[in-house]
This record gives C-alpha cells, sequence and structure tokens, in this order.
C-alpha cells in the first residue's frame, strides 16, 4: 500500500497539461451546438408543427401522434451528420444519478436510418434494477420513460439524449422529474391567480434557477490510491495538514493552470449543449472550486445540473483529475453545497421577488415575499427533509454551511420593514399609480434595494431579487428539494388567494385586503427569521425556545416525508400519492443504510488490513530502537513513551472496528428500514465513526511517513 502511495507521488509529477481546444474566440458560435431545443425546432421544423409544439410545452397539453413523428425526423436528420448512430431516453431515477439504455436509429430490417415518433415519446426500459420503496412487483418490473419536451434534447458521449419521466407500470413516479413537473405546474397557477391582482395581462408564472455547484478536485492516482474516496466518495480517515483553509488565501485566487485548462475544458462542453456556465472560482477549502449557470427555466436547469455534473466528470478522466461531488469529503474543511437561487418570473418578464419604483408591484413584490416566508414556515421540516442525505449530514451544522435548523435571512432594512408593518400597518391606500404603504420609512422602493449582505449561516436567505436555498447539498439532483419548494409556496399562495378573495366578497377594498393578510402572515413566520450567526450555540437555544426543528440527522429529518401534513400538501395538488411518498422515503432511507455500510466496510477494511499492520511494524522498529538504547546506557524513556502511545491508540482502533463489525451484523437484522436506518446513525456510525477515526489520525503522526500507507491531506489537496 505504501508503494502505491509512493508510486501515485511519482505519478503526479509527471503530469503534463492537456491542452484545450477553443472552437471559436465568440462562445456564441458555438453555445448550444449540441442541443436541440425550441430555438433548433423553429428552425427545423415546419411553422405549423413548430406551434403545435410550442404550444404543448407552455399550456402542458399532449402532442399529437402526427407531431412527434414530424419532431422525431427533425431530430435525427440534425443528429446523423453529426455522427450520431444511437439514441437514449436519459431519465433520473431515484438513485440520484442519470441513465440510459442506447437504441440504434439503424433498422436491419428496410437498411434505413429510422426514427419515429412512438420512440421519440416512449421507450421500456426494466425498472427491477432501480430502486422503488416496494412499488413495484418483480412481476411489474416494466417502467416507462416518457418525452419531457420543456426540456431540450441534446447530445453527450456520442448518443442523442431524450429527457424523459421515469414511471412505473402502474403509472407511479420513480424519479425526480416528474414530480417536479408537477409541483411547477402548481406554482404556475397559484402564482398566476394571484398576480392577476395586480395585473390582469399575466398568464403564467414560471419558476427559475441558478445552481452555484461547488466541487472538489483531486489528482486521478491520488484518488485511486485511496479506497476510501474510490468506494465512498470521502475519506474516512486523514489528519488535518499543517496549513488547511485558515489563510482564507484559495478563495477567490488565482485558478491553478491545470484545473484552469479542465475548468476551460468542461466549460466548453457545457456551453456546447446549452448549459450557461457564467461564473467560475476558487472556493474556500484547498482543491475546492465553484461553477454558476446563468437562471433558466427550473426544469431545464435542474436537467442542465445533472448533465453538468456528468460532463464534469467525464472532462475530469482525460485530465487525470477526479471531481468529488461528495457533500464533506475532507474532515475539517470546508463542505460542498449546491446554492439554490430560485425566483418566479411572469409571462410579461416581471420578477415577482424583484423591487420596483411602482407601488403597485411593490406591494406585489411584498405579497410573494411574505407568502414564500410563511410557506417555509409552515413547512420547514419537509425542506429539511428535501436536501437531507448522507453526505449531507457531515455538512449541516459544520462551520462552514448552513446549519439543520431551517431559518430565513432577509437582511436588516427588510426585517425593518416588516416590524413596522406588523407593529403599526400604518397603510394609506389610494387609486391608481399613487398608492403607497408608509411604513415608518417614506417609502418602500427605497427600502427594498438589494444593500444586504448575504448571511453565509443562513440555510434559506433572500438576495435581492430572489432566495438562496444554502443548505442543499452538492451531489443531491436539485429536483427533490426544488419539488419541496415550489410545491409549498403553490399551497401557501392558494391559502393566500382564498383569505383575500373572502375579504373581497365582503366588501373590502382588494388592495387593503391583500395588506390585512400579509399583516398576519408576517406575525405568524415572525420566528422563522433569523439574522445573526447560524453558528452560534445561542441560535441552538433560541430555536429550541421558538420551537424551531433541529434535525441534525437523516433518518429522523425524512419523516417528514409521511407526515400528515405533508400527504395532504403532495394529495391535494396531485403531486405524489401517499404510496409513492411512502415509497420515496423508504428509498431514501434505503440509500441512507447503505452509504453508511460501505463507509463502515471501508473503515473496517483500511484500518485491520493498513493501518494497524503498518502501526505494527512501525511500533517493532520503535522496539528494537528502544532495545539498542537501553543497550548503550542511554535513556529511552521518550521512545517508550510513543511504543506506549501507539499500542494505546492500535487497540483502540482494533476493538473498535471488531465491536463495529459485530453491531453492524445485529443491525442488519432489523427489518423495518426506519429503525434500521436510525441504529445504522446511532449505533455505528456515531458510536464508532469518530471513536476510530480520531485514533488512526492520531497514528499517522507517529508512524514514519515513509511507511504511512494512504495519500495524506497534504498530498490530496495541494499537489496537483
Amino acid at each position: 500500500m505504501a508503494h502505491l502511495r509512493f508510486k501515485a507521488l511519482e505519478e503526479i509529477q509527471k503530469r503534463d497539461t492537456v491542452n484545450v481546444n477553443i472552437p471559436s474566440d465568440k462562445i456564441s458560435d458555438y453555445f448550444a451546438q449540441h442541443s436541440f431545443g425550441l430555438p433548433q425546432m423553429r428552425e427545423n421544423l415546419a411553422p405549423e408543427t413548430y406551434k403545435n409544439v410550442e404550444y404543448a410545452i407552455k399550456h402542458g397539453k399532449k402532442i399529437d401522434e402526427a407531431t412527434a413523428d414530424a419532431v422525431a425526423s427533425a431530430v435525427k436528420n440534425w443528429a446523423i451528420p453529426k455522427g450520431i448512430t444511437h439514441y437514449t431516453h436519459w431519465f433520473q431515477p431515484l438513485t440520484g444519478a442519470t441513465a440510459e439504455k442506447h437504441d440504434t436509429f439503424f433498422d436491419a430490417s428496410s437498411s434505413l436510418e429510422k426514427f419515429k415518433g412512438s420512440a421519440l415519446v416512449q421507450q421500456e426500459p426494466d425498472a427491477s434494477s432501480f430502486p422503488s420503496g416496494g412499488i413495484r412487483s418483480t412481476f411489474e418490473a416494466r417502467g416507462y420513460t416518457a418525452w419531457d419536451p420543456s426540456s431540450p434534447i441534446f447530445i453527450w458521449n456520442d448518443t442523442l439524449c431524450i429527457p424523459t419521466i421515469f414511471v412505473s407500470y402502474t403509472g407511479e413516479a420513480l424519479d425526480y422529474k416528474a414530480p417536479l413537473l408537477k409541483a411547477i405546474e402548481a406554482v404556475d397557477k397559484a402564482a398566476t391567480y394571484v398576480c392577476k391582482y395586480f395585473d390582469r395581462n399575466v398568464t403564467r408564472v414560471s419558476a427559475s434557477l441558478g445552481c452555484e455547484q461547488e466541487y472538489f478536485v483531486v489528482d486521478r492516482a491520488l484518488f485511486s490510491s485511496r479506497p476510501d474516496l474510490v468506494m465512498a466518495g470521502r475519506t474516512v480517515f486523514g489528519h488535518n495538514p499543517a496549513r488547511g483553509q485558515q489563510l482564507d488565501d484559495h478563495y477567490f485566487g488565482s485558478i491553478p493552470p491545470r484545473i484552469y485548462n479542465y475548468i476551460k475544458d468542461f466549460e466548453v462542453e457545457a456551453l456546447k449543449l446549452g448549459i450557461p456556465v457564467s461564473t467560475r472560482h476558487n472556493e474556500v477549502a484547498p482543491s475546492q472550486f465553484e461553477v454558476a449557470p446563468l437562471f433558466e427555466d427550473l426544469n431545464k436547469a435542474t436537467d442542465h445540473n445533472q448533465l453538468l455534473m456528468d460532463v464534469m466528470q467525464k472532462v475530469a478522466e482525460r485530465h487525470h483529475l477526479k471531481v468529488l461531488f461528495h457533500e464533506k469529503p475532507f474532515a475539517g474543511l470546508n463542505g460542498s453545497g449546491k446554492h439554490n437561487n430560485w425566483s418566479l418570473i411572469t409571462n410579461t418578464g416581471v420578477n415577482l421577488f424583484a423591487p420596483s419604483s411602482s407601488a403597485r408591484e411593490n406591494l406585489q413584490f411584498l405579497t410573494f415575499f411574505v407568502n414564500t416566508m410563511k410557506a417555509v414556515h409552515e413547512h420547514a421540516e419537509l425542506l429539511r427533509a428535501s436536501i437531507a442525505s448522507a453526505g449531507n449530514d457531515y455538512r449541516l451544522g459544520a462551520n462552514e454551511a448552513p446549519p439543520a435548523i431551517i431559518s430565513i435571512f432577509i437582511g436588516q432594512q427588510l426585517s425593518s420593514v416588516l416590524n413596522e408593518f406588523e407593529k403599526s400597518g400604518n397603510v394609506k391606500v389610494e387609486k391608481g399609480d399613487n398608492m403607497y404603504m408608509k411604513l415608518g420609512i417614506d417609502k418602500i422602493p427605497e427600502i427594498i434595494l438589494d444593500n444586504t449582505d448575504r448571511n453565509r449561516t443562513s440555510p434559506f436567505a433572500f438576495t435581492g431579487n430572489k432566495f438562496e436555498f444554502r443548505a442543499v447539498g452538492s451531489d443531491t439532483n436539485v429536483a427533490n428539494p426544488m419539488t419541496a419548494l415550489n410545491l409549498i409556496v403553490a399551497d401557501q399562495l392558494r391559502k393566500f388567494a382564498k383569505e383575500v378573495d373572502k375579504l373581497i366578497d365582503g366588501g373590502m377594498d382588494k388592495r387593503i385586503a391583500i395588506v390585512e393578510i400579509l399583516r398576519k402572515y408576517v406575525k405568524e413566520s415572525k420566528k422563522i427569521r433569523f439574522e445573526g450567526d447560524g453558528y452560534s450555540e445561542e441560535w441552538v437555544k433560541e430555536a429550541s425556545k421558538r420551537k424551531l426543528a433541529n434535525i441534525k440527522d437523516t433518518p429522523r429529518a425524512l419523516e417528514a416525508y409521511t407526515s400528515k401534513r405533508t400527504k395532504k400538501l403532495f394529495a391535494d395538488h396531485k403531486v405524489l400519492s401517499e404510496v409513492e411518498l411512502e415509497a420515496r422515503k423508504e428509498t431514501m432511507l434505503e440509500n441512507y443504510i447503505m452509504k453508511v455500510q460501505i463507509e463502515s466496510r471501508v473503515m473496517g477494511d483500511l484500518a485491520l488490513n493498513h493501518i494497524i499492520p503498518t502501526a505494527i511494524a512501525y511500533q517493532s522498529k520503535l522496539i528494537s530502537n528502544a532495545n539498542g538504547l537501553k543497550g548503550l546506557g542511554i535513556d529511552n524513556a521518550s521512545t517508550i513513551k510513543n511504543i506506549k502511545k501507539i499500542s494505546e491508540h492500535i487497540d483502540t482502533v482494533r476493538e473498535g472496528v471488531l465491536e463495529m463489525t459485530e453491531e453492524r451484523k445485529r443491525v442488519n437484522k432489523i427489518e423495518d428500514t426506519a429503525a434500521k436506518a436510525a441504529a445504522y446513525c446511532d449505533d455505528i456510525k456515531e458510536k464508532y465513526f469518530e471513536k476510530i477515526r480520531r485514533s488512526v489520525d492520531k497514528l499517522e503522526l507517529y508512524v514514519d511517513d515513509e511507511d504511512w500507507p494512504l495519500i495524506k491531506y497534504r498530498e490530496l489537496l495541494f499537489l496537483r
């Protein structure tokens, strides 16, 4: 193992920078050249056919057979000249990754390339290998993928990829996209209804999203020499180097040349696919970076984020690098998140979370702003569940990520506005554009400007013209938290409209009715607002006083998926049935169990087969040295002390691993999935992981560097 470590270190010294071919000086020359969305359909379809597709996308209608055949023919004629021979339905099962099954265009019976509308619209992959949470029986293993025309078809890995939903033989959702599309439709309907209080021209509201993707990059040889990184995606052992991130010298610094070339390379591939990557920079931890795209339609942005992660991984291979999306690959260093910047945009071009010089639009802004706060207040535990994972449990609450307590940061000025609003409700309403609200400050437009600093400790922050859900983990499929967020906001807006309509029907002026309901919501949701340090113990105590949940682990967080409130929420909007929610929870619990189980096994393997033998061998050297010193009459007290310390840590590691293994055997016999997940959390991870790691990391300090078998943090993080 030691040989493998030094062989990897030798290999990294031979690395040459990989040249990157930039197709053109102008991005516009190659942007989306591998994407077939509405712009390409407009160019390649007959006008009437294009109108049918556009109408179907905008109104969520089914595409007829003739239109599907025309699209399929156009897509085939676009793809084949690019050297594409196969197509696939690209879907997002509950594994967290994407999946695909390739079929050829070539029809042997006719010796021609064919692609019918039926093949475009639907495919039938075997569903038996994908997690379903018990939703389908073995004899009902078939699953169906159905084309999602609102997301562009694209070419990747020399294959035509068709974004689809994935459902069971009996119609239940087996993926992340199907419920997301329903949640997007729900928020569209509810938000459009509320918008008509202010502007009758609004006929559609689209959710938009920008995903800031954080990640680590390490050399592939160094990665391959760490079995824990290969098997679990994170280092289960590793002592912090003398220099980590404490100097903050990596953040926003100059990007290392080799990594810079890699970033340029994957950006080119992303841009060809129509992914509008816009920002790149170093993050806080060494070897940590971030890429961020421009805002897009939520469904499209979700697909693009999943595709971007695949692109980043594939391109890294040709640079002899490895991308780590695990939320916490290195203990003691910042973890990686995926900040979801979310907003709502009307078909008239208005961002409903943006300030305006118009008093009417600012009342509209307050309406959506306050209703979003109210929604988060009412369903904080569901939001927490939507970001729960084994990886994110390591990150949430650490000193670089938001705490597990869901709260909202809105900034001092908006807090002052809402406090005054709640206190006095000093509202003066005049007809026409002269309507304004007097809130102890002259006028709202001067208050709602984005002059606030982002609270980096807040899991859900308002950042000027959008909300930023910062607690989402870097490896998460954002469809999951975005389904929850859009659904709870849709539900809250529907309740708001019902209350406002009731007051209006009773004779109250519409704008006064809106203000009255908003005042009530501000008061009811006040405890979810927090402007201070989310890392502090004081906040934990304060949150407890406010009765805000502080759910630190995934097994407990996932309980929210099957609460009466959640079941009613999903059922009311026909997003997921009770059976589907139960299955989804079951799948996520199973995923948690498997990941903790893998980490436990990796720890045992490394400890028993690599760490302990190395420590014993080094200890034998010290014993020989001590005996030699004794024979010469030289004081050997310090050497003997080190020998004893090494023995103590070896015993701790050995006993810990053996006890953990026996405990794992007991836990594996638990039949109830929720109880089993909780046991893996409490009786294995919490009880043994840190205890074993602490002694292994101490042994790393004692054992001669030449003998230590594992690539060290200083090598993983600083050698490129």
